[in-house]
C-alpha cells in the first residue's frame, strides 16, 4: 500500500533579481512523518518553505497538499490547507502579551477572551511550553519566543508544520524536549517539515531527509542509510568541520576583568550575583548555561548596555565601569549579538551601510566628521571577499542574504579594526556546516593574534572545541569551571541545570 503524501512539490522554480533561489525542486513528504530539509545557507531551503506557506509565489512548478493540487496566494491560503510555519526569525509584537500575539489574525477561532486563554493554556501545558498568556513578549528570552511561534501554529489547527531551524536557539535539554514534542505530534498524525543545519539532530529525529544544493534537490535519503559525514558531503562537498583548538595561545596579560559584579533585577532577585571572571589576551573563555540564567545580562553589562549595580569592569589597564557602549566599542570591543536581526543589522539597508554600524566613529567608515561612503564600500567588499559572504553585491540589502551569509558579514565587520576583545554570543547559531567552519577558523586565527574572546554558545561541542576554559552560569552566578580537554557535554549539561548542586 502506497503511503499518502502530505506534500508533493514538482519542478518548483523561483528567481529574484540577480539570484535563482530555486530551480527544478522535487520533494515528496509522507503524511505523519518528520521530514528534514538540509543544505548550505543560500541553498534555497527557506525560500522553498516560504513557497509552501504562501509567502512567495513560485515562478514554475506545482504544489500538491494531501493529494490535491493547490495554488497558494498567501499564508491565509496555506493555513486553510492545514499548513503552518514557524520562522527562524520570529514574527512577534514585543509590546503585546503571549495571548495577544497568538490570537492576532485568528480572533474568529476562539475569540480574544477566556476561550482563547483556556486554549493557549491547554496547548502550552500539553507540550511543556511553560508560557503564561499574560507574559509580555519583550520580557521573554529567545527560547520562550520560539515556543510562542510554535503555539501560534498549533492554535490555528495546522496539520502540516514547517519548522525553520527550530533548535538554533535551544540548549541540549530543550532540544531533547522539543524532539519529544515532535514525536508526540507525529504520533497524533501531524506532518513535520524540519529545516536544520545540525546533522546529528537530523539523523536523530527525521524519518526522511532531502538534501538541497545551489537551489535544487540533489538527494533524498533515510537516516539509517547515511552518516552525518556523508550528509555533509552531499550538502557542501566536504567533510564535517571540527571546532577543536590545537595549541594554547593564552598570554599573561588580562584583557577583560569582571570583578564582583552584581546586577539587580525585579523584586529581590539579582540577574547577576557577585560574578568575577578574567580573560587573557589569546584566550577564549566559554560560558555555558541554560538560556535565561544571566548570559544575556553578562554580555550587555560588558558592552555597557546595562549599568552595574555594584562591582567593576576593566579592559586592559582601564576601568570602563562607567563608560558608554560607544566608548567601549571605540576602545576595541567587537560584538556578535545573539539575535542578528534585532541587534546586528539594519535589514532594509545595503551591506555597505551595515558595515558602518557600531563603527561610525572610526575609519574606514568616517573621514573627519563625515561618513566615508567610499571607505565603507571598499571595506565591505573586503569583508565579502575575506569572509566568503555570498551576495550579488555590497548594494544588496541585508534582508536579501541567507542567515549564514548575514552572520558571516557581521563576524567580518566585528573582526575589522583589530579588536582587543570579542564578545561572541552564539556566533554560529543558524548557520550551515560550511559557514560554521569558516567562523571557527576566523575566531581561531584572531585568537592566535592575541584577541581575547568571551564566547556564549548553546552548542556544547563548539564551547568545548573552541574554549581555553569554560565556566557555567546558573541563576546569575558562575557555579563551576571546567577544562575543555577533559569535560564531557553530559558533565556540562548537569552543571548547567543544577543537577548535583547539593553534591
Amino acid at each position: 500500500m502506497t503511503q499518502t503524501m502530505a506534500v508533493r512539490l514538482r519542478g518548483i522554480g523561483k528567481s529574484f533579481p540577480g539570484v535563482v533561489a530555486n530551480h527544478d525542486v522535487d520533494i515528496d513528504v509522507r503524511a505523519g512523518t518528520v521530514h528534514a530539509l538540509v543544505g548550505e545557507n543560500g541553498a534555497g531551503k527557506s525560500t522553498l518553505m516560504k513557497i509552501l506557506y504562501g509567502v512567495q509565489k513560485p515562478d514554475d512548478g506545482t504544489i500538491e497538499i494531501s493529494g490535491e493540487q493547490v495554488v497558494l496566494h498567501s499564508p491565509a491560503d496555506a493555513i486553510k490547507q492545514g499548513v503552518g510555519m514557524v520562522f527562524q526569525h520570529f514574527m512577534l509584537a514585543d509590546n503585546l502579551t503571549v495571548l495577544e500575539n497568538v490570537v492576532l489574525g485568528a480572533e474568529k477561532l476562539y475569540g480574544i477572551g477566556d476561550r482563547a486563554r483556556a486554549k493557549i493554556t491547554e496547548l502550552s501545558d500539553a507540550y511543556g511550553f511553560g508560557l503564561s498568556p499574560d507574559d509580555r513578549v519583550e520580557d521573554l528570552g529567545v527560547g520562550q519566543r520560539q515556543r510562542i511561534e510554535i503555539l501560534k501554529v498549533l492554535y490555528r489547527g495546522a496539520k502540516i508544520i514547517i519548522l525553520d531551524e527550530p533548535t538554533a536557539v535551544l540548549v541540549p535539554q530543550e532540544v531533547d524536549a522539543l524532539f519529544g514534542n515532535l514525536r508526540e505530534l507525529k504520533a497524533e498524525g501531524y506532518t513535520l517539515l524540519f529545516i536544520s543545519h545540525k546533522l546529528d539532530e537530523v539523523l536523530a529525529v527525521a524519518d526522511d531527509v532531502t538534501v538541497m544544493r545551489r537551489g535544487t534537490t540533489v538527494a533524498s535519503v533515510q537516516p539509517k542509510d547515511v552518516t552525518a559525514r556523508q550528509l555533509a558531503e552531499l550538502m557542501v562537498g566536504s567533510e564535517l568541520p571540527s571546532p577543536s583548538t590545537e595549541e594554547s595561545t593564552v598570554t599573561e596579560d588580562v584583557q577583560l576583568a569582571v570583578e564582583n559584579v552584581t546586577l539587580a533585577g525585579p523584586g529581590d532577585r539579582n540577574l547577576l550575583d557577585d560574578v568575577s571572571l578574567h580573560i587573557h589576551r589569546g584566550e577564549v573563555l566559554g560560558i555555558a548555561g541554560v538560556e535565561g540564567n544571566g548570559q544575556t545580562e553578562l554580555v550587555e553589562l560588558v558592552m555597557g548596555i546595562r549599568p552595574t549595580t555594584s562591582g567593576r569592569v576593566r579592559l586592559g589597564d582601564e576601568d570602563i565601569t562607567d563608560w558608554s557602549t560607544a566608548e567601549r566599542r571605540n576602545a576595541g570591543i567587537g560584538y556578535i549579538p545573539e539575535d542578528r536581526h534585532r541587534h546586528g543589522l539594519l535589514l532594509d539597508f545595503p551591506l555597505w551601510e551595515n558595515r558602518i554600524l557600531g563603527h561610525q566613529d572610526r575609519s574606514p567608515s568616517v573621514r573627519g566628521p563625515w561618513i566615508n561612503k567610499t571607505g565603507a564600500r571598499k571595506d565591505s567588499a573586503r569583508i565579502v571577499e575575506q569572509f566568503d559572504v555570498r551576495t550579488p553585491s555590497i548594494e544588496t540589502t541585508a534582508r536579501a542574504l541567507s542567515g549564514g551569509n548575514q552572520q558571516k558579514f557581521i563576524v567580518g565587520r566585528e573582526m575589522s579594526g583589530d579588536p582587543v576583545l570579542l564578545i561572541a554570543s552564539h556566533p554560529t547559531r543558524g548557520v550551515d556546516v560550511g559557514a560554521q567552519a569558516a567562523i571557527w577558523d576566523h575566531i581561531r586565527e584572531a585568537r592566535r593574534r592575541g584577541l581575547a574572546v568571551l564566547l556564549i554558545s548553546a552548542d556544547l561541542d563548539e564551547l568545548i572545541g573552541l574554549s581555553d576554559q569554560i565556566q557555567v552560569i546558573l541563576r546569575g552566578r558562575l557555579v563551576g569551571e571546567f577544562d575543555p580537554d577533559t569535560v564531557t557535554p553530559e558533565q556540562l549539561g548537569s552543571a548547567m541545570t543544577g543537577a548535583g548542586e547539593e553534591e
